[in-house]
């Protein structure tokens, strides 16, 4: 055990001088913002497209935040920019879960109704993001460990943006996509 961690702070070495009222500080602050885009993306959906003026209409915000790209990125944010990969995985959890959270409470007393199999498939997936964020924390380090666990978030983000199917030919999903791979890509480039 001692090794694997050995090995893992040869990669990046976990910030311990970081007060335990500022590590809960951040996290009620990454609460309050998934709570909040959880809130936005379900009264995005929930409104008609006509509503919005013509620019939100054109990039097809509505859209974007209903696809993977953008929660990807989101947490690979806050997992890198973790003290710990501990950390990074505690805050990215509760990001999903206030997210999903605030997505149906809205869904449940504003609209009406409740999709509980679908909530629950996202509840099960925002369970899963605890170990994903863990490992994703690496990726700012340092060696071969660490490049690999970008170039697959980079290219999991390159997939959500273009198509590359030989049969299909080349074109782009979406342009915001687009531009969350590239954020994503200066995000995690080396030093």
């Amino acid at each position: 055990m001692l090794k694997i961690k050995s090995f893992l702070e040869n990669v990046r070495a976990p910030r311990k001088d970081i007060p335990l009222n500022r590590q809960i500080t951040e996290t009620a602050g990454i609460i309050l913002f998934g709570f909040a885009l959880g809130v936005l993306q379900k009264w995005l959906d929930g409104t008609t497209a006509n509503a919005f003026p013509v620019i939100i209409q054109q990039l097809d915000i509505r859209n974007y935040f209903g696809r993977l790209a953008i929660w990807i990125l989101l947490a690979t944010i806050i997992s890198v920019y973790a003290k710990s990969p501990l950390r990074a995985a505690i805050n990215t959890f509760f990001f999903f879960i206030s997210m999903l959270a605030g997505y149906y409470l809205y869904c449940n007393y504003i609209l009406g109704f409740l999709p509980k199999t679908y909530m629950m498939i996202w509840i099960a997936i925002s369970f899963v993001t605890f170990f994903m964020a863990y490992i994703c924390w690496y990726a700012k380090g340092e060696g071969i460990i660490a490049i690999f666990i970008s170039s697959i978030i980079m290219g999991v983000l390159l997939a959500q943006a273009f198509n590359l199917n030989i049969i299909q030919g080349f074109y782009i999903y979406h342009f915001l996509e687009v531009l969350t791979w590239i954020i994503g890509v200066i995000l995690l480039r080396e030093n």
